[in-house]
């Protein structure tokens, strides 16, 4: 991976970790250690804690790049797809009414059946239409749709939708797509083991307005932010209290992924030991810190993220260190 996009940093660098820690009644009980980095779009890492060159799964943060399939071939146009199609696409939704609709809309415009969803049925639900990750799974047959692929393998690595996705993504952080590691989703569909300066870049190249595509992509996130994940969950708070300025997904196993809409900077988070609740209050710690959030909404946010209870609280030790 040697020509990578995020090796721009240079020499590899360790710094410290982030720590999280539980406090009960102000007495740690558990830690989390968490590392970040924050990138330009051109691929500079600028900022880290611990080290950039850590890589990961990028897990269901990849969901925006995985649209660019849809937003780059047509299908939007040809199927008369909304931003709020393209928003569920990009979403871990929550099965609510609403998001199921939308996904089950994207497929009845394409007229693609729902049984040709292969992700999974939720445990205790009814239709594959309810993962979380189905509007993803309808974004991906659609492009099938348009380009008469076949719809039966379309979780295949191989298969052409899936390659065009690895296409997108290599040709973002310049590398061949020979290179990518990648393995299957919960989901079952490929998601790719990334350096943290690299998936930091990616959000920085999203957030930058530099291409139509993922500019519309931004605007179908940042204005249907319930459709990204859902009330009361941290993406849609965060696009909903900071009104487009921030573009934010999450992913499994500690993994946060924030761009700043128009200035070309992109953070990403892994909590080492995959825990969700470390990822929400260090985004809080770092986001207030950079300057990307007002104290006010950074005050709302820890509210809701890092006080846990009237005896528990999140506390979070170590900042971003400048490259």
């Amino acid at each position: 991976m040697s020509q990578s996009i995020a090796m721009t940093m240079g020499k590899r660098t360790h710094t410290a970790e982030l720590e999280v820690r539980l406090l009960r009644e102000g007495i740690a009980e558990s830690k989390h250690y968490v590392q970040a980095a924050v990138a330009d779009d051109r691929g500079r890492v600028l900022s880290v804690a611990g080290n950039a060159e850590t890589a990961t799964f990028m897990r269901s943060a990849l969901k925006p790049f995985q649209a660019l399939a849809v937003a780059t071939t047509g299908a939007l146009e040809r199927y008369g797809l909304s931003d709020r199609d393209l928003a569920i696409m990009c979403a871990s939704h929550r099965g609510h009414v609403e998001q199921v609709r939308q996904a089950f809309n994207i497929l009845w415009r394409c007229d693609v059946d729902p049984s040709a969803l292969q992700c999974p049925i939720p445990n205790g639900k009814k239709s594959a239409l309810q993962h979380n990750c189905s509007g993803k799974h309808a974004g991906m047959l659609a492009v099938c749709q348009l380009r008469n692929f076949a719809l039966n393998t379309y979780l295949h690595r191989n298969h052409p939708v899936q390659q065009l996705i690895l296409g997108k993504v290599a040709e973002l952080l310049r590398m061949p797509a020979a290179e990518f590691i990648a393995a299957r989703d919960d989901c079952g569909a490929p998601t790719y083991f990334l350096q943290m300066g690299q998936m930091a870049s990616l959000y920085a190249q999203l957030a930058s307005g530099s291409s139509v595509e993922m500019e519309r992509i931004v605007r179908a996130m940042t204005h249907h932010p319930t459709m990204i994940a859902g009330e009361g969950e941290f993406d849609t708070d965060l696009m909903q209290l900071t009104s487009g300025e921030l573009v934010s997904k999450a992913g499994a196993e500690g993994i946060q992924c924030i761009g700043r809409v128009g200035e070309g900077l992109g953070l990403a988070i892994k909590v080492n030991d995959g825990a969700k609740r470390a990822k929400y209050a260090v985004a809080t710690h770092l986001l207030k810190q950079m300057g990307w959030i007002s104290p006010t909404i950074a005050e709302t946010l820890s509210e809701r993220y890092m006080t846990l209870s009237e005896c528990k609280r999140l506390d979070v030790v170590g900042e971003l260190a400048m490259m």
